[in-house]
């Protein structure tokens, strides 16, 4: 899945900073990092498709009250 390439993407960025910056941690750690970034996508788009559902949903209301009332 896309989201999850992203995110391993992210993480191995961030490896390579830290690593280029001296530093280490262990691969458990960039592993949370993964799934903690992939939460963050879950979350960002769940929010995105709450707002579109409830446009659709206002939308379908004003298309049945216009078939309802259409002469």
């Amino acid at each position: 899945m896309y989201k999850n390439k992203q995110a391993k993407n992210i993480a191995n960025r961030f490896r390579e900073l830290v690593e280029s910056a001296g530093h280490s941690l262990q691969d458990e750690h960039y592993d949370e990092l993964e799934l903690l970034i992939e939460a963050g996508i879950d979350t960002a788009l769940v929010g995105k498709l709450e707002k579109i559902s409830a446009k659709l949903n206002d939308l379908s209301h004003s298309v049945q009250y216009d078939a309802e009332f259409f002469d």
